[in-house]
């Protein structure tokens, strides 16, 4: 598979996807209305990805000001994601993306080596797993950022620090 990232100042690839109560989410749909924070992450209820979730649900009121919807996506199923999003109080929206194939359009795809299991040797064993990596779209479906290998700590603060300075 070769993965193509996603530059700025280019149009963010329309999709559509299932939510967490397994409703279609259309990116199209906030053309024109919002700004859009879409941030992939590799797996729902795990230490990174539990306080990026946090963190952006924590600023949701301050994006809302901003006209700012932020978006989560992983390849977790739909009820993960509910699991995950009530177990933590999350405001983000979650999108589910089980065959990557959104992943795939965003370049956020990439093969790492499997870790052996405890006292096993490492056999070079490969899957495909998603970069932590986010994408600011304006209301004109445009990229502002593109983001490849960012850190969860922090980072929904670097995000809206990037909202507040868009005209």
């Amino acid at each position: 598979m070769q993965v193509v990232p996603i530059i700025a100042g280019t149009e963010a690839p329309h999709f559509e996807l299932p939510d967490c109560d397994m409703q279609t989410f259309s990116l199209e749909s906030l053309q024109g209305k919002k700004n859009v924070v879409l941030y992939f992450y590799p797996k729902d209820d795990t230490p990174g990805c539990t306080l990026e979730a946090n963190e952006f649900s924590e600023l949701e009121e301050e994006f809302a000001k901003f006209d700012t919807v932020v978006i989560g996506v992983s390849r977790d199923d739909c009820l993960s994601h509910a699991s995950f999003r009530d177990k933590y109080g999350l405001s983000v929206l979650l999108l589910s993306d089980p065959d990557a194939r959104v992943c795939k359009r965003y370049g956020v795809m990439y093969e790492k080596e499997v870790s052996p299991e405890p006292g096993k040797i490492a056999d070079g064993h490969k899957k495909w797993s998603i970069k932590r990596s986010t994408f600011v779209i304006d209301k004109h479906g445009q990229v502002r950022h593109a983001m490849y290998g960012v850190h969860a700590h922090g980072h929904a603060q670097d995000i809206f620090n990037l909202i507040k300075g868009m005209k």
